[in-house]
């Protein structure tokens, strides 16, 4: 999911739409749980001090963290993923990993159209990295952030890992 807590608070707060947006780290020693795109432009980043979120970007919003809300999210686009296979492997209540292999279909196919159920759902974005571990599928869905997806083949592998820092 893309920026998963600060989306769902955009979505409930839409006025804040444009605005550099953080959830948690609002008191002098909280955390920054996450943050959405425009506050990342600042150099603001998930578990940064409160403090240092301000200084970098002082027109920054914080909003306190709802749990229960991102959970319940949460179980709308797991029971989504599960509708096409049961080999979900959850890392947390934004990001899971799916083994579709014994699938009749394209991965490319699978999650372009599991992107578009979810947004349907949810009215949030995720993105996708589709590749043959899940190393790779992790690296791989962070080159098209946000709401994209992206794709290391078998025979890419090697060629995908010498370009990476």
């Amino acid at each position: 999911m893309d920026c998963f807590y600060a989306a769902i608070e955009l979505r409930e707060r839409p006025e804040l739409k444009g605005h550099p947006v953080a959830v948690g780290g609002g008191s002098q020693r909280g955390v920054v749980t996450t943050c959405n795109y425009e506050a990342r432009r600042f150099g603001v980043r998930s578990a940064m001090p409160g403090f240092k979120a301000r200084e970098l970007c002082p027109e920054l919003v914080f909003l306190p963290v709802r749990f229960d809300l991102y959970r319940t999210e949460s179980a709308k686009i797991r029971k989504i993923l599960l509708s096409y296979t049961p080999l979900v492997e959850p890392l947390s209540l934004d990001e899971a990993y799916l083994d579709v292999t014994g699938l009749d279909r394209y991965a490319w196919d699978i999650a372009k159209e599991l992107r578009a159920r979810i947004y349907a759902a949810t009215s949030l974005t995720c993105s996708a990295g589709i590749a043959p571990n899940k190393m790779l599928a992790k690296i791989a869905s962070d080159w098209r952030k946000p709401d994209g997806q992206f794709a290391v083949l078998p025979d890419e592998v090697e060629a995908f890992m010498n370009k990476l820092p």
